[in-house]
């Protein structure tokens, strides 16, 4: 039996500052410019929607640096230099 699939926010960052023409590959996810890297966050209904902005960032050639669940907290709640705690 499959379970049910929820929703989770993620931090994703990629090495560089990406252009409006590559950030627009990524709907729905905010960036933000940190130390030089971009960091894409948002929710995400899934893991397959998850796998899919992985896809693209593969396709676009572009470096992964980090990949971090930002808990159940949607996009732009997190707190700057600290980590959720659940």
């Amino acid at each position: 039996m499959n379970k049910p699939t929820k929703s989770a926010c993620y931090e994703i960052r990629v090495r560089g500052q990406l252009s409006q023409t590559l950030l627009g590959a990524f709907p729905g996810l905010h960036a933000e410019i940190e130390g030089g890297d971009t960091l894409l966050i948002g929710t995400l209904p899934d893991q397959a929607a998850l796998h899919g902005v992985l896809a693209q960032i593969e396709a676009l050639c572009l470096e992964l640096v980090e990949l971090r669940s930002c808990g159940g907290a949607p996009a732009g709640s997190r707190v700057r230099g600290r980590r959720r705690q659940a």
